[in-house]
């Protein structure tokens, strides 16, 4: 399916959008920087503040970037932007919540992989993006634009734990389908990561469950 816009079009909302917000983006920045150190300096606090500056990164782009700007040229961001809120929606009840998801870092694959997706999304994400031609603030952004939120969201899900990570993971790995096609149409390079992102975080879930399966069977009478 073509998209019903150019990508000039599409890198014009970006210019656009990140205009206006400005200086939200270093807040964001500043926040997910934050959040990245909750995870690993194992603050107590961790398991309620990083979904919820999870929460605030998706409930921006929802309704600053896919509301107000995208949907100018696309139709879809309207629904878009529901599902985006309603993520936000779920991470800000997840932060709120007394049993919700924690966090936990250690010596196995998934680690590894969520460590690789967060630090691609915070720091090569702009690099490539820039190398591509886009610049800085005429392209996505982190935290403010929803393929490197996307990115990071599942880098962070990776390392966690609880039953609402099954719940939480539902519409990024949505979104890491959504956003390839858009970006192998549209040549954004620098997103060219999200299937493998969505893969990683699919097959990360399908071992646990099996994992609860086997704990299951071997407890059953």
């Amino acid at each position: 399916m073509t998209a019903p816009f150019t990508s000039e079009q599409f890198l014009g909302v970006f210019a656009a959008y990140n205009a206006a917000i400005w200086p939200a983006q270093i807040v964001i920045f500043i926040l997910g920087l934050m959040a990245v150190t909750a995870l690993w300096r194992k603050w107590p606090i961790a398991p309620r503040l990083i979904p919820a500056i999870l929460a605030l990164m998706w409930a921006v782009n929802g309704i600053g970037y896919h509301f107000l700007y995208f949907a100018t040229i696309n139709p879809a961001a309207l629904l878009f932007a529901a599902f985006f809120v309603a993520q936000a929606a779920m991470l800000a009840v997840s932060a709120a919540a007394t049993t919700g998801i924690r966090f936990v870092t250690g010596r196995e694959l998934r680690t590894g992989f969520g460590a690789a997706f967060v630090a691609y999304a915070i720091a090569v994400y702009p690099i490539i993006g820039n190398w591509a031609g886009h610049g800085l603030m005429k392209g996505p952004m982190f935290g403010v634009a929803p393929c490197p939120t996307a990115i990071f969201t599942i880098g962070m899900l990776l390392m966690a734990r609880g039953r609402w990570v099954v719940w939480l993971a539902i519409i990024p790995l949505l979104w890491s389908m959504v956003g390839f096609a858009a970006a192998v149409q549209l040549g954004m390079t620098e997103d060219l990561l999200l299937p493998l992102a969505g893969a990683a975080l699919l097959i990360s879930l399908a071992l646990n469950q099996v994992r609860r399966w086997s704990a299951h069977a071997l407890t059953a009478p």
